[in-house]
């Protein structure tokens, strides 16, 4: 958590565009300073496992959801980031990659790399943040449609 794409990667990589509200920002960065503790604490202090686990169908699928998850989500910001040539303003409708399918492609990313993770981990606290996470984007994703 501590080296999150969205938290730490992908500010370097977005152009100059609108500024974010500073108490957007606030809450944002309380979120995941709050969840980062939530799922840390959960998996070092409480989570049990078997000795096997990482063979287990549950981690491997959860594994392979993550993973893929993270691939679309990173892919369909880089399409995201390059709608516009430089000066250019105006709404564009992305395609490629995700975008063929899904609307909100990052947003689908996301919630998939996160039902992954909780699938992987199988802790109530993971799947809380699942659930918020679709709750979340899901949203966003329905007015970005819109």
């Amino acid at each position: 958590f501590l080296f999150h794409y969205r938290a730490l990667i992908f500010p370097f990589l977005i152009r100059q565009g609108k500024p974010t509200p500073f108490f957007t920002f606030l809450l944002a960065l309380l979120f995941c300073v709050y969840n980062g503790y939530l799922q840390g604490r959960s998996l070092s202090n409480y989570a049990k496992y078997p000795s096997g686990w990482l063979k287990d169908p549950c981690f491997i699928i959860g594994f392979i959801g993550w993973l893929v998850g993270m691939a679309i989500n990173i892919h369909s910001d880089h399409i995201l980031r390059n709608l516009r040539k430089p000066g250019e303003t105006g709404y564009k409708i992305p395609r490629g990659g995700m975008f063929e399918y899904v609307s909100g492609a990052n947003f689908f990313g996301e919630i998939l790399e996160w039902f992954g993770f909780a699938l992987a981990c199988c802790t109530i606290e993971s799947l809380a943040f699942a659930l918020c996470t679709l709750f979340i984007l899901g949203s966003r994703a329905k007015q970005h449609h819109q």
